[in-house]
């Protein structure tokens, strides 16, 4: 399995990184949802590697959920 895991946060706003540390220990909210997309976002990498398959549409609502969660925390950073 590769190392890297592709959207993680800090890859996906990089220039928000000081913003997501911030809020990660300033906001309760904010940090469930960053460990949330953590989760989905590792799930997902784990799916399309092949390291735990799932099926499709299973696999498909993974990525939905995760950008929703996406969109949650970028209207957050406002």
């Amino acid at each position: 399995m590769s190392q890297h895991t592709p959207h993680e946060l800090h890859e996906e706003f990089p220039d928000k990184a000081a913003k997501i540390q911030e809020l990660k220990a300033s906001n309760p909210h904010f940090a469930r949802l960053a460990d949330e997309y953590h989760e989905v976002n590792r799930a997902v990498h784990r799916a399309e590697t092949n390291v735990e398959p799932m099926d499709q549409l299973a696999e498909t609502e993974l990525r939905k959920k995760r950008a929703h969660l996406k969109d949650e925390i970028v209207r957050m950073f406002d």
